[in-house]
């Protein structure tokens, strides 16, 4: 019987129940003050997806992948892709009709009717080929379908569904035509950056609505009435509840869920029932992802509503969710001289990223040799070797807490490696500031938590190091695709403490492929290991004299204030 109910649950089902069913108040995203529900959060929520599906009543009379043709006349004839039937165990997309050639063989843009202004932007952007997704996805979507698609990071997910929205708007060109969600403030940025790019012939108009920022700003530029909005859950459904009618919904042709695997969390229920619940039925629905969770599953095994088509599904067929190109490894490194490992690792990164270092900078010298480094103001200086100084290649490192992130930073920043941090209780501005110095090679180190791990699409990343294992097996996955995409090479590295050993069992089981153990000479770490302690205490002091604390203190009361509110 539970099988059964399994493989009928449809998407407003899981929504309805995330919201209806009792639960712990999820933990909540830090923000500014003017950032009421933006819900991008540094670590996921815990959610039982299982109970969930075992909860669910026998209702077929809904899905939120609801197909509908753009006019109302009567369906017309399958198309090509229409005939195409859903995954096989193996996750190929299959043909049923052996007359039909298979879309991945081939296929270009141009025999995929794309339009030759579209055609000419995939130029400029040096994109000639269509990727896996794109191949597969692209037709569908053109013809009308709905799509679940998951591929690995670096693939070309976002073109997949950005082109089939540009050359659709392009026939009927008006208002709000598409809604664009993430889990992330970063992504959404990057997303509109793309459309704005395929876009520019078309002379699209698209808004970028996110916490952080300005309401009344915001609120204006959605008053004109953009194309296309790429939003975060809680933000938009700010906007929609405090507006008083100059814009809506209600004309939206698409819906995409970016990262679904994110947004299908407990953490966005509430915000996606809300717009479930006012968007059109009459739409098209896409999902892209690059890790499969269990709603991801429900959905492509839930049946359509009644006259509806099934969504056209398209998983990847390896076993593997890393890329071939991105080497991983693991350090076994005692927890309490971490610092020191990770300071010798990046003067002395892997032998194959070295070529990918460029060229910074350079700091003012103030010695025939040395080089002096300000860890504080007021406080004594270090000095550095000339030859130790060599910046990394780009390189990001995550952890897992905002306070780790801002600590490693000054701890790098004193031991004079350039870095600048990404994180949520940094301010919107400060935030989109760091990407930008790391993206124009300013700064070669970007110590980030998990907002900057999915999705961001930054060139020539060559290591990716885990300070923190992730507290999700997922999460690595989308740890390290910020290296080795699109066919580039790649280093991930993953310190591993006494405490992590499960969690990168589990790493390796999700993964499908085992890590590489290194080994980085002991006697060498340990020779800085002076210069490293104290620059540990400054940065610390640094971490105590700053505002960092404060914002900590104010998260903490907040998330105090919704645990009561919620009990």
């Amino acid at each position: 019987m539970a099988k059964l109910k399994r493989a009928r649950v449809t998407a407003d089902d899981l929504l309805r129940m995330q919201e209806d069913r009792p639960r712990k108040r999820p933990r909540e995203t830090p923000e500014d003050p003017n950032n009421s529900g933006s819900n991008d959060t540094d670590v996921e929520s815990p959610y039982d997806e299982n109970e969930a599906l075992e909860s669910v009543s026998d209702n077929e009379s809904s899905s939120s992948l609801e197909y509908s043709p753009s006019s109302s006349s009567a369906p017309e004839a399958p198309s090509t892709m229409d005939r195409l039937s859903r995954v096989t165990p193996k996750h190929r997309t299959e043909i049923t009709d052996p007359s039909i050639q298979h879309p991945l063989l081939g296929t270009s843009f141009e025999m995929m009717n794309i339009s030759p202004a579209l055609q000419a932007a995939l130029s400029r952007m040096s994109i000639r080929v269509p990727t896996e997704i794109q191949a597969a996805c692209i037709p569908p979507l053109l013809a009308g379908r709905d799509c679940i698609g998951n591929a690995k990071t670096g693939s070309g997910k976002t073109v997949a569904f950005a082109i089939p929205i540009l050359q659709r708007l392009s026939d009927d060109p008006y208002g709000v035509f598409a809604l664009v969600l993430t889990p992330t403030r970063e992504l959404a940025f990057q997303i509109s950056e793309q459309f704005a790019v395929l876009g520019a012939a078309l002379s699209v108009r698209t808004s970028v609505i996110v916490g952080g920022m300005d309401m009344m700003a915001q609120a204006l530029e959605l008053d004109g009435r953009p194309h296309i909005i790429v939003a975060t859950p809680g933000r938009i459904v700010d906007h929609l509840r405090s507006s008083s009618g100059e814009w809506d919904l209600s004309r939206v042709k698409f819906l995409v869920l970016d990262e679904a695997d994110r947004l299908l969390t407990s953490t966005f229920a509430p915000d996606l029932a809300h717009l479930f619940g006012i968007l059109p039925k009459e739409r098209q629905t896409c999902l892209f992802t690059a890790t499969l969770t269990p709603p991801i599953d429900a959905l492509a095994e839930a049946p359509p509503r009644p006259g509806k088509m099934k969504p056209f599904i398209h998983k990847m067929e390896s076993t593997v969710e890393t890329v071939a190109t991105l080497k991983q490894h693991y350090v076994l490194v005692p927890s309490h001289v971490r610092e020191s490992y990770l300071y010798h690792l990046l003067c002395h990164p892997p032998e194959n990223t070295i070529s990918m270092r460029r060229d910074p900078p350079k700091p003012a010298k103030t010695g025939k040799n040395k080089i002096k480094i300000n860890s504080r103001s007021s406080q004594k200086n270090t000095s550095i070797d000339d030859d130790e100084l060599i910046q990394p290649p780009p390189t990001i490192i995550f952890c897992t807490k905002p306070r780790t992130a801002a600590y490693l930073t000054n701890l790098l920043k004193t031991l004079s490696i350039r870095s600048t941090a990404l994180h949520s209780r940094l301010t919107q501005r400060e935030r989109l500031n760091s990407l930008s110095l790391f993206r124009a090679s300013v700064v070669p180190v970007l110590v980030s938590t998990d907002v900057g791990a999915r999705g961001l699409d930054i060139e020539d990343v060559a290591i990716v190091i885990n300070w923190d294992m992730p507290n999700e097996p997922e999460e690595y996955t989308h740890r390290v695709g910020r290296t080795a995409r699109a066919g580039k090479s790649g280093v991930a590295i993953s310190f591993v403490t006494e405490k992590d050993e499960e969690r990168m069992v589990r790493i390796e089981e999700r993964i499908g492929t085992k890590l590489v153990g290194m080994t980085l000479p002991e006697d060498k770490v340990l020779q800085k290991l002076n210069a490293v302690s104290t620059a540990k205490r400054l940065a610390n002091m640094e971490l105590h004299d700053s505002d960092f604390g404060k914002r900590e203190e104010i998260h903490q009361i907040k998330n105090q204030k919704r645990r009561g509110d919620g009990s």
